[in-house]
């Protein structure tokens, strides 16, 4: 069975350069991956900080949120 790997982002060029490199770096055969463009799913925010993300672009895998970099805080998406 797959691990699901979430990407947060918020489309801003950190998210989409760091979407990019994730995208490619990542084993499909490990992964699921599902990206989630919050700019553009605002209803998705909250979902995003009870994973524990605080700020975008950030990778959530089992429960844990790897922020990487540093695009906007999740309190601007709001």
């Amino acid at each position: 069975m797959k691990t699901l790997a979430r990407f947060y982002h918020a489309g801003c060029p950190v998210c989409v350069a760091a979407e990019q490199q994730l995208a490619n770096a990542i084993d499909p055969a490990r992964f699921d991956i599902e990206i989630v463009h919050l700019g553009q799913t605002k209803a998705r925010i909250a979902e995003a900080e009870a994973a524990g993300v605080q700020s975008v672009p950030a990778l959530v895998i089992d429960g844990q949120a790897f922020h990487i970099n540093f695009g906007a805080a999740i309190a601007d998406l709001k």
